[in-house]
């Protein structure tokens, strides 16, 4: 399957070039374009609205994830904000995880407080706790599996049912696994939301973002709405982001196998107290994710039994290991998310989902496993001599 959706991407829009026969597509970097005649537009009229070169690599995502259409957008926030945008008015109730990414949980509750629609933030783990929530008939319900930080996974078919069930939209945010490892709308989700800044990319040099929706009515109905608040991706983002995804499966498959070897090692090492990803069998929601995905990915998180003076002690000493947030490029990171990604979540809310201050999360790259492994071996030497 994963070289199926390897193919897809590899050859998407290769060879399209009717005019030169240019192999790999051009970029159509035109803001405008002419009318053939008075109330005669062409195609395209403005590139708000539609992009020659965007329309390649919406195709392309389109055929990864088995969708009706797909709208890319300039971030992977826009693409969610235009979601809510689209289908949340005044009262309408969103339903979404308790630990998810920081930025999301930032612009659903910020909005909510301005009266835009109402959020509630849930343990979608907790079978019960989310029958209870869906009597109360939300408008928009949203999936991460696996989740940010924690890499807990949820059920997405039960999940994406019930929501139906009760007139909800079901939409998953597959950012931390790509359509190389997970296809959510063939788990019955209405829609599927990424960040392609970060796998679909994977080269840290782009902000985009992507809506692929299942029923072709929703995407014509985003894709009005995206040209209407302006959040359209760019020409040359979009060519980026199309060379990228070409070498998606590669990057994730080496990436993988880093993680599983980084895993090994943090297993034995008496300062980490607990590790997350979907490959451990003691891990939230295991079961699932051998059902609906087709690998465990190369995010993996860690708790360090160290205080704050250690843990910086620990981070400074890594020299491969890149401290920032973001995640998905062939370089690989870690960061600290009470102090990064999810800083703007209070105390709180942080420990209601279980995200610890001592939590690292590493987003393992393509390097040599072992290059890795030394890395953090070294960190884990100097954390002893303290």
């Amino acid at each position: 399957m994963i070289c199926k959706q390897a193919t897809i991407a590899v050859r998407s829009g290769l060879n399209d070039d009717e005019q030169y026969g240019c192999v790999v597509p051009p970029i159509h970097l035109s803001s405008t374009y002419n009318f053939l005649d008075f109330n005669e537009p062409r195609t395209h009229d403005y590139s708000r609205r539609s992009n020659p070169t965007r329309d390649v690599v919406q195709r392309a995502l389109t055929e990864l994830e088995g969708g009706a259409g797909t709208v890319l957008t300039n971030t992977g926030m826009s693409a969610i904000h235009m979601v809510t945008t689209m289908f949340l008015k005044p009262g309408d109730l969103l339903i979404a995880p308790h630990d998810c990414y920081g930025g999301s949980y930032r612009l659903f509750e910020s909005l909510s407080k301005r009266g835009m629609y109402r959020v509630k933030f849930i343990n979608q783990s907790n079978k019960i706790e989310l029958k209870k929530v869906l009597t109360e008939k939300p408008k928009l319900v949203l999936i991460e599996s696996p989740s940010n930080p924690l890499l807990r996974v949820v059920d997405i078919v039960d999940i994406c049912q019930s929501a139906r069930e009760v007139g909800a939209i079901s939409m998953v945010d597959n950012t931390f696994l790509s359509p190389a490892l997970q296809n959510p709308l063939a788990l019955g989700a209405d829609l599927v939301i990424h960040s392609c800044t970060k796998y679909l990319n994977g080269h840290s040099d782009v902000l985009a973002g992507a809506v692929i929706a299942s029923n072709i009515s929703v995407v014509k109905d985003l894709t009005w709405w995206a040209n209407n608040i302006g959040v359209t991706g760019t020409a040359f983002d979009s060519y980026l982001l199309l060379r990228g995804l070409r070498t998606l499966e590669l990057r994730i498959s080496v990436a993988q196998k880093n993680a599983i070897e980084i895993i090994n090692y943090l297993q034995k090492q008496p300062l980490v107290k607990k590790i997350y990803h979907p490959s451990l069998p003691e891990n939230d929601g295991h079961e699932y994710a051998l059902r609906q995905q087709r690998g465990f990915g190369a995010m993996l998180s860690f708790e360090l039994n160290a205080d704050t003076a250690h843990l910086r002690s620990f981070l400074k000493s890594l020299r491969l290991f890149t401290l920032a947030e973001s995640l998905g490029g062939v370089e690989s990171l870690i960061s600290h998310a009470a102090t990064m990604t999810h800083a703007c979540m209070s105390t709180e809310a942080r420990a209601k989902a279980g995200i610890s201050d001592r939590l690292l999360r590493i987003s393992v790259g393509i390097e040599h496993h072992e290059d890795l492994i030394a890395d953090l071996d070294h960190a884990f030497w100097i954390l002893s001599q303290n």
